[in-house]
């Protein structure tokens, strides 16, 4: 059990993968409800603070790169585009509920991961950043272990 457990928590702190994929393996492995969704929620907000720091330092050093430069760059250039547009529609509390909306989506492509590049594109603070995407990973967490436990074929 200890080394299913350690398996899902180390799939949780996938990117794209997240807990949502860790949720529907560790029902698979048939682990304990309540410990399984712990372990992948601790391991999906794990790697948060680093991806909030050092995300949109990366893509500017890399935007003049030869080989990720075109990548980093459209990133950049995406992120400041949908934040602009963003905080035109909404600020404060509503920009915190949208960033935990987004993050708790159990869709591919939505999630903590995600949220902290966001988030960090945003220039959104550290506290409330971080509280909206823990909101968000713990709904996420809910939705998937719920429809996992009742065999709900999500992913």
């Amino acid at each position: 059990m200890l080394l299913n457990l350690l398996q899902v928590w180390l799939i949780s702190m996938l990117p794209l993968i997240e807990l949502r994929g860790a949720i529907p393996i560790s029902q698979a492995y048939d682990l304990p409800v309540i410990p399984s969704y712990i372990v992948c929620i601790i391991g999906n907000l794990m790697p948060i603070p680093f991806v909030y720091i050092y995300s949109e330092k990366f893509l500017k050093w890399g935007k003049n790169k030869k080989y990720v430069g075109k990548f980093c760059a459209w990133c950049l250039k995406r992120g400041y585009k949908a934040g602009d547009k963003l905080s035109k529609k909404t600020s404060g509390a509503g920009l915190f509920f949208a960033l935990m909306l987004f993050v708790a989506i159990p869709l591919p492509g939505t999630g903590a991961w995600t949220g902290a590049l966001g988030a960090s594109v945003l220039n959104m603070g550290w506290k409330p950043a971080t509280l909206a995407i823990a909101l968000g990973v713990l709904l996420a967490g809910a939705i998937m272990m719920t429809a996992s436990y009742f065999g709900f074929n999500l992913i």
